[in-house]
């Protein structure tokens, strides 16, 4: 399990931190110009989202998501990690980029509920995660077929497994396991839970394609992918006509949007669930560099990408600097979270 740590000359980490700047910022611009509806709003505030007034489906006026948390949802069972369904939505252009350190980070420590959806098949992956690599032919381009492809697959996968909880995450994300299985343990799998966060302080509008070309105005609230939703398997059962097979990428061409906001759309205008939005899911939609770095390890997940035209990274110290730990810190969270792992013992100072 243990790893060279590379130690490279100044330029060499100059070079290194630029290219991850660039990647990142490319892939930002690139989703808000796709999909300019989603700009709106991702600057906000969480505490600002109970302050606006948004409107519900069809034009009806529809409460903020924060006051859908009815006692109802509490549960004091014993939950563990082999009740979750782990997926992880990536390309084969980042294999090694980022999937390798998720792979030598969070996903050793869940391995067994964690399944790598991707659309090329990789002999490197397919080594270390076996037949938890699932090769789904679905395109390599970041459109919303080609996305909305990938969770169906996920989705699929998920209704055939006998796990109680289906949870989706970027390549982008860390996920810390156990604040998970603390977070979902606070829910039954038998009531309709749909959690996450969203990356907008209001619904999304959308423009729901109807026959004779006619079209209907929708609003729905949807837990942004980029830091992961959880949906429990009562609710994912209810969402099968819309969501299984070939009928989620049908599903989310009535709205002409990615894939997770088609999840919402599904949940939300078809099922007549909420989201139950939740501050411990993180996105590269937000500045990482607000969360105190000493509650970092009680956040379900996190990420790292470009805020504001900076490099967004959570902020954390030791044991590896940021030189040698430059584009995400993951590594050095994990071994805040798991100082027992190998390479974590062999840090300077460490």
């Amino acid at each position: 399990m243990g790893r060279r740590l590379i130690h490279g000359l100044s330029g060499a980490t100059v070079f290194l931190v630029s290219v991850a700047l660039l990647s990142v910022r490319h892939r930002g611009a690139r989703e808000t110009a796709r999909y300019p509806g989603l700009r709106e709003g991702m600057s906000q505030k969480p505490e600002q989202w109970s302050k606006a007034s948004p409107e519900g489906r069809g034009g009806r006026r529809q409460e903020d998501p924060q006051v859908h948390q009815p006692e109802e949802y509490r549960t004091e069972g014993s939950l563990t990690l082999e009740d979750i369904f782990i997926a992880v939505k990536t390309t084969k252009r980042f294999h090694q980029s980022r999937m390798e350190l998720l792979l030598d980070t969070w996903i050793s420590r869940a391995r067994e509920q964690t399944y790598v959806f991707t659309d090329e098949e990789d002999d490197a992956l397919k080594r270390r995660m076996g037949d938890h690599a699932i090769f789904t032919n679905c395109s390599a381009e970041h459109s919303h077929p080609a996305l909305s492809c990938k969770m169906a697959a996920e989705f699929d996968a998920f209704l055939a497994s006998t796990q109680s909880w289906f949870c989706h995450l970027d390549d982008d994300n860390y996920l810390n396991p156990q604040a998970l299985l603390k977070l979902l343990s606070a829910y039954s799998a038998m009531w309709d839970v749909y959690l996450g966060k969203p990356s907008l302080n209001r619904p999304i509008r959308a423009s729901e394609m109807l026959p004779n070309n006619q079209t209907k105005p929708v609003r729905f609230w949807f837990a942004t992918g980029g830091a992961g939703f959880c949906i429990s398997r009562k609710l994912a059962s209810k969402m099968v006509p819309w969501a299984s097979g070939r009928n989620f990428v049908s599903t989310s061409e009535l709205i002409r949007l990615p894939d997770d906001c088609t999840v919402g759309y599904i949940i939300e205008c078809k099922v007549g669930g909420h989201l139950l939005p939740n501050e411990l899911f993180h996105s590269h939609l937000e500045n990482l560099q607000l969360i105190p770095p000493s509650q970092l390890t009680q956040q379900v997940t996190l990420s790292y990408g470009v805020f504001e035209n900076k490099l967004n990274v959570i902020e954390l110290s030791g044991p590896f600097s940021p030189q040698k730990d430059p584009s995400s810190r993951f590594r050095s969270l994990h071994c805040h979270l798991y100082p027992d792992t190998s390479w974590c013992l062999q840090a300077a100072g460490w």
